[in-house]
């Protein structure tokens, strides 16, 4: 049994969290909050993200950082990417040994253009990190917490810490695989959801399913061709944290990248938008970064820059999408070069 806490009790770190104590592990969940802290040690129950969830007897809540970081061997960091520098600074202070740290958000800093693990080795003190390891691929929350079946990555340049993850969270419902590509998972799980919104402007533009087959196939050459070019492995992104997490993300009610982008599709303003989501749509932000990255690494990528200029610039959806479809001519295999 190992004592782990998940920071984070939205609706993906409180479903792990379930996965962990179901598991047998210790498990303690933090959140900001006292209120919901509360309820989910008094009623068992977190309404506001997994509304219709019992969670285990054996899972506890704490809204003291502290006393959710002293409890733990391992920490799941499982906050927006934009929050994570925040609790980075709020865990520090109780660090006093080696602890092996789990990210699971999916996202990439705007303007430092740094993944995850990166921003977690520079905010924490190196002595207190046994490693970084990352656990992404196609999941939905609302699908982990009725046990249906889920396929995962745990992804660590230390083959072993990635198997320690492994152990910790597989089960029969829960499948968890390892590879030792960081850049090429954290890459992929990012990227998607820039794809995402954009399969969802389609969706709300009601193009179709050609429309959205092709933005999809063509989404993951666009990450591909960044991902092996920041030194990711290839084969990587025809995986899980690749082209699995891409469909799933694409085409699914649960993703909130795809349905942020289905209402800006409608005719609705981003503010609007995010307004009525009520949660961090990552896409937003990272597609920013994929914009820069883009420009840094000098790599094609025509749906990232699109979507961009929809979020960022004001320009229509429709013609956004027409600009797309107008692009020069090309050979496809030539245009899917690394």
């Amino acid at each position: 049994m190992e004592k782990v806490c998940v920071l984070g009790a939205g609706s993906w770190g409180t479903a792990l969290a379930m996965v962990l104590a179901e598991n047998g592990h210790d498990t303690l969940l933090w959140t900001h909050r006292n209120d919901q802290a509360e309820e989910i040690n008094n009623q068992q129950t977190n309404r506001k993200y997994l509304p219709e969830t019992i969670l285990p007897a054996n899972l506890h809540a704490t809204s003291d950082i502290a006393e959710a970081v002293a409890h733990s061997e391992t920490i799941v960091v499982a906050v927006p990417t934009k929050a994570i520098r925040e609790v980075c600074e709020k865990m520090i202070t109780s660090l006093d040994k080696k602890v092996l740290f789990v990210h699971v958000s999916k996202g990439i800093e705007p303007d430092t253009l740094k993944r995850i693990s990166e921003i977690l080795a520079e905010s924490l003190p190196a002595e207190y990190v046994e490693e970084i390891v990352v656990l992404s691929g196609p999941s939905h929350a609302e699908e982990v917490v009725l046990h249906h079946p889920t396929t995962v990555t745990a992804a660590c340049a230390n083959i072993e810490a990635a198997e320690k993850v492994q152990d910790l969270f597989m089960n029969q419902f829960f499948r968890v695989y390892t590879n030792e590509d960081v850049i090429g998972v954290e890459i992929g799980g990012a990227l998607k959801n820039v794809i995402a919104l954009a399969a969802g402007i389609t969706d709300g533009l009601n193009y179709g399913d050609n429309a959205k087959a092709a933005l999809i196939t063509r989404g993951l050459a666009e990450i591909s061709r960044l991902g092996v070019k920041m030194g990711g492995n290839p084969f990587t992104f025809s995986g899980l944290t690749g082209m699995g997490d891409l469909i799933v993300t694409c085409t699914s009610v649960h993703s909130r990248n795809w349905r942020a982008g289905n209402l800006l599709g409608q005719g609705m303003k981003l503010p609007e938008v995010l307004d009525q989501m009520g949660m961090v749509v990552e896409g937003v932000r990272t597609t920013k970064a994929a914009y820069q990255l883009a420009e840094k690494y000098d790599v094609a990528m025509p749906i990232s820059t699109e979507l961009y200029s929809v979020l960022f610039n004001n320009v229509e959806p429709k013609i956004a999408v027409d600009a797309l479809m107008m692009r020069m001519k090309k050979r496809e295999i030539d245009d899917m070069m690394y």
